[in-house]
């Protein structure tokens, strides 16, 4: 479950009741089927069949050597008391929704959490917002506490790679202090100005103009400067231009303290002459003496904008033209900052253009049916009179369908008329040119009224910026280079490539730089590597973090963490494995394994098989899910976890496994053919997806998986089908769309981060379970909706709580504090409606209903009943119905979302996309995904998976592995066929590992 990734501090813990220390021998838990096991500090070593991980020696604290849980009880926790070494690589493994996630999180992290929040005074902490006390006895031994979590860390468009890792902020300051400039007009090497070469400069290209010279003092910065106004006055001068204003200084002068100012003093107003060198050579010396070697000059007749301030250094100019850039700073290559933005699309390397296709998505309709998007069918107003005046003098009327039009009069209509000949001056009512309807609603975007601007919104699409092609950087900013690279180049070169640019650089700079960049260099290297390390290399520092999968998000959190070199913390990790090829995934134990070794503690919730037995110490949280889950089945090394005879350790050993289908599908032997994909890092990629079968794409992370299947194939389908405003990335054509009807995709998006969401209403079934209520006879003579039984309008339900069922209390420096409503007891529903009943169960009962028992409940209602079944074959039937979306976990949120999808009536025909749907699952539960995949196949149904799980791409009938490498190196089909086919192809990483998984699977079933 996610939670706000902080550091959390333990402070003391005060003085508990003597409770029984933990049994040192195995000892059966009160309430738990199986027993705790102590850690043997020097364990007896066992061979399993896979390679398992020492202790490797590591001392654990000797005065705490554990983290000790007493009477965990948060969510579906049992009562669990457990012993966790200190000092170790820790695994929580189980069925997914065990109780994992709740005693790794909600528990122990959430602890550590409240007991740094508690270090804070009570009048602090009333700014900051309590937190809860987690469902426990006590916590013993606990450090302070890291919570690497798999989420996005930001949605901000601003926020990159580079960024967040601050690999882009020693690049700005690289960059500031020694890359050389280049000038944007010629290419020439900027030169440092002498104060007689700016002279003669103004002499020769302002001769005879009036001119202002000014001294900037302040650049973008806050401040009212009530003190500096006194100072320019004090040394005599009487005008200062203010954000581009002339203004005379006048007693008590200051400005808004809370805005960015620019602030130049008046040295002179003058004409410029050759008779007048004197003055002006004193002036532009003064001038460059208050602006610490920088001036301005104002021409006020000028009417550019652009032209109309010119700007003078004594470092940095452009000989033959006279163009001056700024001495550069940090901020000059950020784009976050007005000094470094591009002023085109304002540092975000896009800009919306409003395009001809969505304007006019369907050219069969003619105007008066709407085939003019924004404008609709047709009404009796003057824009409608404007496009049928056009179109009568060309013989064409509004019902003519836009397809019969020519070319050049859609291209009128779309983009205006200014040629005198179009004006009719016999016509009163057509006298004036016609703007068009793109220029129309290109000034609407600039509206102040927001609902304008979100309805523009809808016929726009994101474009890289044409003044800064996708860098984000002003055109100064780019033209700083440093070995012929500018900082923008660098920023899109997957880690890799600038890991190697930035291999020996010292041999091609020049002493001077060598000098002030070698601390630079050091940190660079030492950050990339680090990135590296955790198997990030084909991700670029350009890369937007809105766009990162969950895993590689936390495991870029992982790379930093690792940088900062803590001691003596526990970091607690959700799934880092997730979105990880198998041949990234040694490098991401190691990683993990350097963060034990350097003396910190660290908790994995995983269900990885290689890092299970990897593990210094594997909890087995089970026996099942939910209701049936919460307890401690196993505990111990993976050694004695193999041995066990839990779930986990059944399908480790190969007692269980899913089993190899014996015979592939035929499909229908006929294919989906996507030509030419060459978007992101895809090399004019021709894919062929055979329909009727169950296809899996694969390949390292970052190959070009995602950019063919999400951003290239799953685009074109939702327009086809759909009409959907996202533009696909760049392709050659698609055959084969008239043999599907229509598609679905599932991703990893959350269900809801409210607790009024839920089951029963993020797959609608509620709606169709309230529709059922208000249709009984009871609801029919009361004159009761299907509203009645909602709880998030007004009417049926319990007014004090709002339909929520609890109230909160506010304790202002204290946690807020959830107790159930007391007028409906947590019901959430008035009396009248409860009073409705269905085979005896009001609308209330029915949410508390576990989705097992709730199938056999609404046997006999085919509508509720087939979004019901599918929850129950996902694996779910242990959820209420009612269950709150907040304390799902990921797998079952991902499930819950599966099934809905699932639950939709298909023809057979159907194109299902999922994109790593094992996220988050116990191999138990893939094995129940695989059974539901399988089925939809069998209906005759294409079913095509992003996945780097194994267990799943051995069962699919076709496999099209896509690499060799990621980024760059990436982006070319390696291998395709059934995966005993890519298996033996040799070719690529998948087949490797491929090939050892079908071997050790024929072994298991012989």
């Amino acid at each position: 479950m996610a939670k706000k990734s902080t550091a959390a501090s333990s402070a003391a813990s005060p003085k508990a009741p003597k409770t029984p220390k933990a049994p040192k021998a195995a000892v059966a838990l009160k309430e738990a089927p199986v027993v705790v096991a102590e850690l043997v500090a020097e364990p007896t070593p066992v061979q399993p069949p896979l390679v398992a991980s020492p202790l490797n020696g590591h001392a654990a604290d000797t005065e705490a050597p554990f983290i000790e849980v007493y009477g965990a009880r948060e969510h579906n926790l049992k009562n669990v008391s457990v012993q966790i070494p200190r000092g170790r690589l820790v695994v929580f493994t189980g069925i997914s929704g065990s109780g994992k996630s709740s005693l790794a999180f909600d528990t122990i992290y959430a602890e550590g959490q409240r007991r740094y929040m508690e270090t804070f005074s009570a009048y602090a902490r009333s700014f900051m917002g309590g937190l809860e006390r987690p469902d426990v006895d006590k916590i013993e031994g606990l450090s302070p506490v890291i919570s690497i979590e798999q989420k996005t860390t930001s949605r901000n468009p601003r926020s990159t790679v580079g960024t967040i890792t601050e690999i882009y902020d020693f690049l700005r300051l690289l960059y500031a202090r020694t890359a050389e400039a280049f000038s944007y007009a010629t290419g020439a090497k900027m030169i440092r100005q002498s104060d007689d070469q700016i002279i003669n400069y103004i002499l020769q290209q302002f001769d005879g103009k009036k001119l202002v010279v000014l001294a900037p003092v302040v650049k973008g910065r806050k401040g009212h400067y009530r003190e500096l106004f006194q100072q320019i006055a004090k040394l005599g001068f009487t005008k200062v231009r203010v954000d581009g204003e002339l203004l005379d200084i006048t007693a008590k002068m200051q400005v808004d303290r809370y805005k960015i100012h620019d602030i130049e003093i008046v040295i002179d107003r003058l004409v410029v002459k050759e008779e007048d060198r004197f003055r002006l050579s004193g002036s532009v010396q003064n001038a460059l003496t208050h602006g610490k070697g920088t001036m301005l000059v104002l021409d006020p007749d000028e009417k550019s904008a652009a032209k109309k301030t010119q700007f003078f250094s004594r470092f940095l100019m452009d000989p033959v033209t006279g163009i001056a850039y700024d001495d550069p700073a940090p901020n000059t290559f950020s784009f976050n900052s007005p000094y470094g933005a591009c002023p085109v699309c304002n540092g975000l390397g896009e800009v919306q253009e409003i395009t001809e296709e969505s304007v006019m998505p369907d050219r069969k309709l003619s105007i008066s049916r709407g085939g003019i998007a924004p404008l609709g069918e047709y009404r009796d107003i003057w824009i409608f009179q404007q496009l049928s005046a056009i179109l009568k003098r060309q013989k064409f009327s509004l019902s003519t369908a836009l397809e019969k039009l020519p070319e050049e009069l859609i291209e009128r209509l779309l983009y205006g008329i200014t040629e005198d000949e179009d004006a009719d001056p016999k016509k009163a009512n057509y006298a004036e040119p016609f703007e068009g309807i793109i220029p129309f609603l290109r000034r609407q975007m600039e509206s102040d009224s927001e609902n304008i601007r979100e309805w523009i919104q809808q016929y726009t699409q994101a474009k890289d910026c044409p003044e800064c092609h996708g860098y984000r950087l002003k055109k100064e900013s780019l033209h700083f280079k440093m070995d012929d690279k500018h900082i923008g180049e660098l920023s899109v070169m997957d880690l890799n490539e600038l890991a190697d640019w930035f291999e020996g650089l010292e041999t091609r700079l020049t002493d001077r730089q060598n000098l002030i960049a070698r601390e630079l260099l050091k940190e660079i290297r030492k950050r990339i590597g680090f990135l590296l390390e955790v198997g990030l290399d084909y991700l670029n520092l350009h890369r937007s973090v809105r766009t990162l999968s969950g895993g590689e998000s936390q495991r870029i959190r992982l790379a930093t963490q690792i940088g900062t070199q803590l001691v003596g913390v526990l970091y607690i990790m959700d799934e880092p494995s997730i979105g990880l090829h198998q041949r990234d995934n040694e490098r991401l134990i190691k990683a993990l394994q350097h963060l034990r070794d350097i003396g910190n503690s660290v908790i994995v919730v995983e269900h990885d098989k290689d890092m299970i037995m990897h593990a210094d110490y594997v909890l087995d949280i089970g026996p099942g899910a939910g209701i049936h889950g919460g307890h401690i089945v196993a505990s111990g090394t993976p050694q004695e976890i193999f041995n066990s005879g839990s779930l986990t350790s059944q399908y480790l050993s190969g007692q269980k496994h899913i089993e190899l289908r014996k015979k592939k599908r035929t499909g229908e032997g006929k294919d989906l053919v996507l030509k030419g994909a060459k978007g992101h890092n895809l090399k004019n990629v021709t894919a062929k997806f055979p329909l009727g079968k169950l296809v899996a794409v694969t390949g390292v992370s970052g190959s070009g998986k995602s950019s063919l299947i999400h951003d290239t194939l799953y685009p074109i389908l939702n327009q086809h089908f759909f009409n959907a405003k996202r533009e696909p990335l760049p392709y050659g054509s698609i055959e084969g769309l008239d043999l599907i009807d229509k598609v679905i995709e599932v991703d990893q998006s959350p269900i809801g981060r409210t607790p009024r969401s839920n089951p029963a209403t993020y797959t609608g079934v509620f709606t169709e379970i309230r529709q059922l209520f208000s249709s009984l006879p009871e609801a029919k003579i009361r004159g009761y909706g299907p509203g009645r039984f909602s709880f998030n309008v007004k009417g049926g339900r319990c007014e004090t709580c709002e339909g929520a069922g609890i109230r909160t209390i506010e304790m202002n420096f204290l946690p807020d504090v959830h107790v159930p409503c007391e007028t409906c007891k947590g019901r959430r529903y008035n009396r009248e409606t409860l009073e409705v009943r269905f085979k005896g169960k009001s609308i209330t009962d029915v949410l508390d209903m576990t989705v097992e028992k709730a199938v056999d409940f609404f046997e006999f209602q085919p509508r509720i009943l087939r979004k019901i079944q599918t929850l129950n074959e996902v694996g779910l039937g242990y959820l209420t119905l009612g269950q709150q979306a907040t304390t799902l976990s990921g797998g079952e949120a991902q499930r819950v979302k599966l099934a809905t999808e699932l639950s939709k009536k298909d023809t057979g025909k159907t194109f299902y996309i999922l994109d790593e749907p094992t996220t988050g699952l116990h191999f138990e539960d893939i094995s129940h995904l695989a059974d539901v995949l399988q089925k939809l196949a069998d209906k005759g149904n294409t079913v095509l998976i992003i996945e780097h799980n194994l267990d799943l791409i051995k069962v699919a009938d076709h496999v099209i592995d896509i690499g060799p490498e990621g980024g760059a190196a990436g982006g070319t089909i390696v291998a395709q066929g059934t995966p005993e086919q890519v298996a033996k192809s040799g070719k690529g990483h998948t087949s490797r590992f491929l090939a050892e998984e079908l071997r050790t699977s024929k072994y298991m079933e012989a």
